[in-house]
């Protein structure tokens, strides 16, 4: 089963320095219909403006996944990490009994383009704790990357969770297939670009598709320009 999320029918935060698109309920947005998938609570896709950003707040028990589609983000916390993240780099957080950080957006004159994403980790109260990778252009050319899984394979970062957290990049023409286990979920965040899942259903920048009962799946560029998806293979419901 395939459910088509589209890209316009997101809950909407716009601010004067901010424009962040939900696709599941957050903040001021409620929908019933989208309060996560799986152990997957949040995808906010935002736009921040040159100079500003979120101050420092606080997050629990929550593993929290940064991946910057464009631009610059400077972070900081209470653990006393302090650094850029730039475009292709993702950050991971483990909030766990807390933690405090702020992302500003240090360009004089570029937006930054980030996804932030929340997942439920698997248990609460673990110790807090950050890191970051940078992410080659040619592991993820027209082929998945793994940035996050609970083991830090293949160089990826570990978060608390049953989670794989892949970025791709295809080019125009390219197809790229990918196999879940029978009782996986599978979400499908488009970040750029434009793609077709299974040769029939076609997704837009921001759309997205989630997967229940789906093993087999193939991803193609239809366009000239290329894209970057975002895969994360979840664990069930129950988990």
């Amino acid at each position: 089963m395939i459910i088509h999320r589209l890209a316009h029918e997101r809950g909407r935060t716009e601010l004067d320095w901010l424009d962040s698109r939900h696709s599941f309920a957050f903040g001021a947005y409620h929908d019933p219909a989208w309060r996560g998938f799986g152990p997957l609570r949040v995808i906010n896709d935002d736009h921040i403006k040159p100079g500003a950003g979120f101050g420092m707040h606080r997050h629990r028990d929550m593993e929290i996944i940064s991946w910057v589609v464009d631009g610059k983000l400077a972070h900081r916390d209470s653990l006393d990490h302090e650094g850029l993240i730039e475009h292709g780099m993702a950050q991971v957080m483990t909030a766990g009994r807390g933690i405090r950080h702020s992302e500003f957006n240090p360009e004089p004159e570029k937006p930054v383009h980030l996804l932030q994403i929340w997942i439920k980790p698997r248990q609460r109260g673990l110790e807090p704790k950050y890191a970051d990778r940078q992410s080659d252009p040619a592991d993820r050319r027209d082929r998945f990357d793994i940035i996050a899984s609970p083991d830090g394979r293949a160089n990826s970062l570990t978060i608390q969770q049953d989670a794989l957290v892949h970025v791709a990049d295809l080019s125009p023409g390219a197809t790229i297939d990918y196999t879940f286990a029978p009782d996986r979920l599978g979400w499908i965040q488009i970040a750029q670009g434009q793609a077709r899942l299974n040769t029939s259903l076609a997704l837009e920048e921001g759309d997205a598709a989630a997967l229940r009962h789906e093993t087999q799946i193939s991803l193609h560029n239809p366009g000239s320009s290329p894209t970057q998806l975002i895969l994360f293979d979840l664990p069930p419901d129950s988990v």
